[in-house]
């Protein structure tokens, strides 16, 4: 049997798979990230050390099974994470997480050309480079003689002993070179740090080590058993739904909405709306690595003291397309689409008296719905084929938000059985590192499998392009707004 580890935002999630990598149990222990500042967004990495053990054990309990079944684990997570650690491997302070947006100093007036030609990605505060600089400039001695993991490398680590990560996980560093497929030294020098402040660059299926004497402690499990290098979510949750060949627009709906595509050529945009990854095998994963969306309807949902999204999701559908003018901007945390801008927020615009609360939860899952038909829009026009929607994640269990999508984009929405598929997609590389399934592409034929079609309305299309206009007039009428003058191009 293996365990497949997801450490997310909100949760840290578990499944027990056998060797086929069928679902056998799972659990998840919730907890929250923090926000000690506007654009500040920090997670103590306790959080998941504490949580990883008593979920094993209890996904253990579901699939009858027993610590000594258990053949190799897998780990992955969220993505652009930064923690500094002292040699003892300890955190000298938390996680700076993917949503954290201070280090925007750190890069000002760096060359975004460059960095996006030679990564793919954006140049941008939210990834680890720029994090590494800000704690260097913050913490006492210059951050002197740390080490600076993403949350599934610290994991890791702290369970091996081994400060490894994967290409894909690599190829959102603003370090990384495309073309080389390693750490490059521009770039390094650029942002200030050296390659043995980092994790090494090793496949996401690979052995990372085996479970040392911690990470028995840590996760119940006993020692020697392999641990794969592992992957961060982004790329995890696609692969855990069997996406390893192009055609398909994955869309996770967590935390944060995560939207892109699978293409064979590292292909990147000019205009920095979608970042170019690194992904298993010899593909990419061209995406959007995502806005709060999940995030804002659990805001939503503990403003409006709703009990549960269900009762939010019955808000939205007394409400009929369009939200009768109401719009949402989704960018509580900094917009990521249509622009990448960091000093953006969030707000509902063209409120009247006729507006409730059904009108205002309606607007909240179009305005994120908004924000994925602008990466498709943006793929398309990059040849990037998107035939159909795959819906993933815990948000992926809304039908009305899914209907949305498919209306919105008169694209078929595919809603699968298993929709939280990131540790599927860890335990699928753990199979392949410890030899239980030969490759990543046989054991991508064993997982996924649609559950619902949702086929798009027609006749909701037109409402939706006229609304789809509202929203892109109202961000370039908000550029002032976030500190940024000129319009961009929408």
């Amino acid at each position: 049997m293996i365990v497949g580890v997801d450490i997310g935002t909100q949760s840290l999630k578990v499944v027990i798979t056998d060797g086929c990598l069928s679902v056998l149990g799972e659990a998840a222990t919730a907890y929250k990230p923090s926000f000690p500042k506007p654009g500040w967004a920090e997670q103590e990495p306790a959080l998941w050390e504490n949580a990883l053990g008593p979920t094993i054990a209890r996904a253990l309990d579901a699939a009858k099974a027993k610590a000594s079944d258990i053949a190799a684990i897998g780990v992955g997570g969220q993505l652009d994470g930064c923690i500094g650690v002292d040699k003892n491997g300890r955190p000298v302070h938390p996680c700076l997480i993917w949503m954290d947006r201070r280090a925007e100093k750190q890069i000002a007036g760096f060359p975004a050309d460059k960095v996006r030609e030679r990564t793919g990605v954006v140049l941008d505060p939210s990834h680890l480079a720029a994090k590494i600089r800000w704690l260097k400039d913050n913490l006492e001695d210059g951050g002197g003689g740390l080490f600076f993991h993403v949350p599934v490398s610290y994991l890791v680590h702290r369970l091996t002993g081994v400060a490894v990560m994967d290409h894909a996980h690599a190829s959102t560093s603003m370090l990384y070179s495309l073309a080389d497929r390693a750490f490059d030294p521009t770039l390094l020098d650029l942002f200030g740090v050296t390659e043995h402040e980092i994790p090494a660059i090793t496949d996401a299926a690979d052995v990372a080590g085996t479970l040392n004497p911690l990470g028995a402690i840590l996760t119940g499990l006993r020692e020697g058993i392999p641990v794969a290098v592992g992957t961060g979510d982004d790329f995890s949750t696609p692969l855990g739904a069997g996406i390893v060949r192009p055609g398909r627009l994955t869309c996770v709906l967590g935390t944060a909405e995560v939207v892109g595509a699978l293409h064979t050529n590292p292909v990147i945009d000019d205009g920095g709306l979608v970042e170019t990854h690194a992904y298993v095998g010899d593909t990419f994963f061209i995406e959007n690595p995502g806005w709060l969306s999940g995030g804002a309807l659990e805001w939503f949902r503990e403003t409006f003291r709703l009990i549960d999204f269900a009762e939010l999701d019955a808000l939205a559908d007394t409400v009929l397309p369009g939200s009768e003018g109401l719009t949402f901007l989704p960018a509580l945390s900094g917009s990521m689409a249509p622009e990448w801008i960091a000093s953006a927020r969030g707000c509902f615009y063209g409120l009247t008296p006729t507006h409730g609360n059904g009108h205002m939860a309606r607007a909240v899952l179009e305005g994120t719905a908004f924000a994925m038909r602008d990466i498709i829009e943006r793929l398309n026009k990059m040849a990037v084929e998107t035939r159909s929607i795959l819906l993933l994640g815990g948000g992926a269990k809304s039908r009305i938000w899914a209907k949305i999508r498919a209306d919105m984009t008169g694209l078929p929405v595919e809603v699968p059985r298993i929709t939280d598929t990131a540790p599927i997609g860890s335990a699928m590389l753990a199979a392949v590192a410890a030899g239980i399934q030969p490759e990543l592409i046989d054991a991508a034929k064993l997982v996924g499998g649609t559950g619902e079609t949702i086929t798009p309305n027609s006749g909701a299309r037109h409402v939706y392009d006229e609304a789809y206009g509202n929203y892109q007039r109202l961000f370039d009428s908000l550029r002032p707004m976030f500190g940024v003058s000129g319009a961009g191009g929408l």
